[in-house]
């Protein structure tokens, strides 16, 4: 769940940000042994496009585009939001890792908060307009909570340093209601 692709490489990054790189090193897109400090990185398992699912992109860089169609990495936008709603979305994303039996593997969700838009979010440091509303930040969360599946979690990209006062409560009480959402609270 992210508004960013995070799929560069130090060859194909605008800005040279290795916070825009993670799954671009996942997925074996660049030579790890040749980067100070992610040698490690070339002794372990690779991630496959198969085991990727983005919800809520709409910062991509141009070579991030390449790698998602070239990949074939299930990949919805915030058009598709628009489009299908946020519960047609979370189901095809849910339902493209399940088994020919319909069975689910644990699942890890990864939230980068400046996936919700800055008007909920204000305290990250990639500020993106035209993200998830509060309603559909929650649902996603819920809706992995709900498979019974989720294995692993990360929140990412909160930064209260960024912001002053009610900004940076917002964003971290919205981080915390995400997790929460995602271990199980409901409102029922």
């Amino acid at each position: 769940v992210d508004a960013h692709g995070d799929l560069n490489t130090p060859a194909t990054s605008p800005s040279g940000n290795m916070h825009g790189m993670p799954l671009g090193l996942l997925l074996g897109l660049c030579d790890t042994s040749t980067l100070p400090g992610f040698e490690w990185l070339a002794d372990t398992p690779m991630l496959r496009p198969d085991q990727i699912v983005f919800v809520g992109l709409r910062d991509l860089d141009g070579p991030e585009r390449d790698v998602i169609r070239t990949m074939g990495i299930r990949a919805y936008t915030m058009q598709h939001v628009d489009k299908w709603g946020i519960g047609k979305v979370m189901d095809m994303a849910i339902n493209h890792f399940r088994g020919s039996d319909g069975s689910l593997p644990p699942l890890h969700l990864s939230y980068d908060i400046d996936a919700v838009d800055p008007e909920q979010a204000p305290a990250t440091g990639t500020v993106v307009r035209g993200g998830f509303n509060f309603r559909e930040a929650h649902y996603i969360a819920e809706a992995v909570s709900e498979t019974g599946m989720l294995g692993s979690m990360d929140l990412v990209e909160v930064n209260p340093m960024l912001t002053a006062g009610k900004e940076a409560e917002l964003t971290c009480q919205l981080g915390m209601a995400l997790i929460a959402s995602a271990m199980g609270s409901r409102i029922l």
